[in-house]
């Protein structure tokens, strides 16, 4: 099961094997194993899934220590521009983005570890997101950051006057402003 690094330590991208014939593919979308064989040491504890229309952005979410999620993210229907931003504090990439197109049709998942924000961005008229968390939702644990921090300049994959957000995401403070406990650890380099 391939995963691929990204500029940002820690953070990966699940790229899985897809077995194709006339009846149609067949894929392993999760492995504990291959998570452990790359020394991802993750106990999944709750799928998420949603719906949403075109244009919708969700994020950019995290929880807070001591209830923080590591996610796998994958499109199971449509297309969405997943983004994350390094929120641990000592960490080089503090404040960096990743993005990645994530559709049913490429089968890319992101693993997200905890100390990101999350969000994405409805690419197709409608899309299908299940993640995979390793630690439970908690409502006071809740954080975020504005999804047009002009410091994060994200590009969402469409126009702004395309994008759809509930009050609650506009409310959420700049990446200066928030709520933040994580901290970097460096770590064992996984072997992929």
């Amino acid at each position: 099961m391939p995963f691929y690094p990204t500029s940002i330590p820690d953070l990966y991208v699940f790229e899985p094997r897809v077995f194709e014939d006339e009846r149609g593919y067949f894929f392993e979308s999760y492995s504990e194993k291959a998570f452990r064989d790359i020394g991802l040491d993750i106990t999944f504890v709750q799928d998420n899934q949603s719906y949403s229309k075109h244009g919708v952005i969700r994020g950019l979410h995290y929880q807070l220590n001591p209830h923080a999620q590591s996610k796998l993210i994958r499109a199971i229907n449509g297309a969405i521009r997943d983004v994350v931003v390094d929120i641990r504090t000592g960490s080089a990439t503090y404040g960096q983005t990743f993005s990645i197109d994530l559709t049913a049709d490429n089968k890319k998942q992101l693993f997200v570890p905890a100390g990101f924000a999350h969000g994405f961005c409805v690419l197709s008229e409608t899309a299908t997101v299940m993640y995979k968390c390793d630690a439970f939702w908690n409502k006071e644990a809740e954080g975020g950051i504005r999804f047009d921090d002009p410091a994060l300049n994200i590009d969402w994959g469409l126009p702004f006057d395309e994008l759809v957000l509930n009050q609650k995401d506009f409310d959420l403070p700049l990446l200066a402003d928030c709520q933040n406990n994580f901290v970097y650890e460096a770590k064992a380099k996984a072997v992929v």
